[in-house]
């Protein structure tokens, strides 16, 4: 079986899970998501520290799996949003770790501090953005409401598709190169085509209803998913260059790890989401 039907099937199964899950159910769609930000956030962690510092990447893990439990708790069931000051206790632990992190030698590595710096950016880059989506997933009186998050991925993944299909059909052997020096194989006929298609999707789901917004702002948030999904998807490439990495993990066969699949939400969402909330949409 060619690499293109693995990335195919594996690409669909993703599909139908994540759809699934939104359409069917708020608590199935929260597991699959705290599933998704536990192991994007092993991915991310074990990228940048290796095998070192396991108590403060469990700590990591375990703060992210809370803020997305608080986000969930306060805006889909009218938790008391003091809740959120527990996040103190497990972010505080994260540093904590680091003093009793230890060399071969049995001393106290002297990088510690430093080196905990990339478990609060993994709380930062993964678990707050998705966390950030349930503001969007309940209205004011706590019911469920799913279309604008399904939109927003739907807009996303057609951004993917055009600019595979158009990157692949003229911008492979005489295109322009997008950024040569942190993903080599991306072109500014991959981009405009991304572009292209994501406009095309937002007036379908405009016409469709799954968008009611105006639809300058459907188009606005349209290409801040486009834009800013490009730009997690060269910030994620530029980490995984830094540490000599290819894919972040093989949980999705001709993907990668889930940090390549989601890479691109995980700037792209919160830049739309505070869009929405800034103008009041929602």
């Amino acid at each position: 079986m060619n690499n293109t039907v693995i990335r195919s099937l594996s690409g669909a199964l993703f599909l139908v899970i994540m759809t699934g899950s939104l359409l069917l159910s708020p608590v199935i769609f929260a597991l699959v998501m705290m599933l998704s930000v536990f192991v994007m956030l092993k991915e991310y962690t074990d990228i940048a520290l290796g095998k070192l510092y396991r108590t403060g990447k469990l700590y990591a893990i375990i703060s992210g799996l809370i803020l997305y439990t608080l986000f969930y708790l306060v805006y889909g069931f009218g938790a008391d949003s003091r809740l959120f000051w527990i996040m103190v206790f497990p972010v505080s632990s994260i540093f904590l770790s680091a003093l009793y992190e230890k060399n071969e030698k049995g001393e106290v590595r002297k990088e510690g501090y430093i080196n905990s710096s990339f478990l609060i950016v993994a709380l930062l880059y993964i678990a707050l953005p998705f966390s950030l989506t349930n503001t969007i997933l309940f209205d004011s009186a706590g019911e469920y409401t799913p279309n604008l998050l399904l939109s927003m991925f739907i807009l996303l993944w057609s951004a993917d598709v055009g600019a595979y299909v158009f990157g692949m059909a003229f911008g492979q052997k005489s295109g322009h190169k997008l950024y040569p020096a942190i993903s080599p194989k991306k072109s500014w006929e991959g981009f405009f085509g991304g572009m292209l298609s994501t406009l095309v999707t937002a007036v379908i789901l405009q016409l469709s209803g799954l968008i009611s917004f105006p639809i300058a702002h459907t188009i606005a948030i349209s290409l801040i998913i486009f834009i800013f999904g490009v730009f997690g998807d060269l910030a994620e490439s530029l980490f995984k260059r830094n540490f000599g990495v290819k894919d972040s993990g093989t949980i999705m066969p001709g993907h990668g790890g889930l940090l390549d699949r989601f890479d691109g939400a995980l700037i792209a969402f919160p830049v739309a989401i505070a869009y929405i909330k800034l103008f009041g949409l929602i």
